[in-house]
C-alpha cells in the first residue's frame, strides 16, 4: 500500500470535513448524547474494522470517541485509511 503525499491527503480530506491530518495520521473526535450511544457506534465500527482488516487507534471517555487512522506498514496515511474514514462517517450519518 502506497503512502499518500500531503497534497493527496489534503484533497481526500476535502470530503471529510470533520477529519484532520495530524502527526502522520488522520483523526477525528466525535461526541454523542450518552455512553450507550457512543459504545453502540463503536461496536458498529468494530465490525467494519474487522471486515476491512484495518484497525484504528481509538480512545473513548463517556460520550466522546477519538479515532486516529494511519497505515503502519506504509508509515503514514494510505487509501485504506480514507476508505475506513468514509465507512465510519457513513455509520455515524445513518445512526
Amino acid at each position: 500500500m502506497k503512502k499518500l503525499s500531503d497534497s493527496e491527503i489534503k484533497k481526500n480530506l476535502e470530503q471529510l470535513p470533520d477529519w484532520e491530518f495530524v502527526d502522520n495520521a488522520i483523526e477525528t473526535t466525535l461526541e454523542f448524547e450518552s455512553f450507550k450511544d457512543c459504545f453502540s457506534i463503536m461496536t458498529r465500527i468494530a465490525f467494519e474494522v474487522e471486515a476491512q482488516n484495518h484497525h484504528p487507534e481509538w480512545f473513548n471517555v463517556y460520550n466522546k470517541l477519538s479515532i486516529r487512522l494511519s497505515t503502519h506498514d506504509a508509515d503514514g496515511v494510505t487509501d485504506k485509511d480514507f476508505k475506513l474514514a468514509r465507512t465510519i462517517e457513513a455509520i455515524i450519518t445513518n445512526q
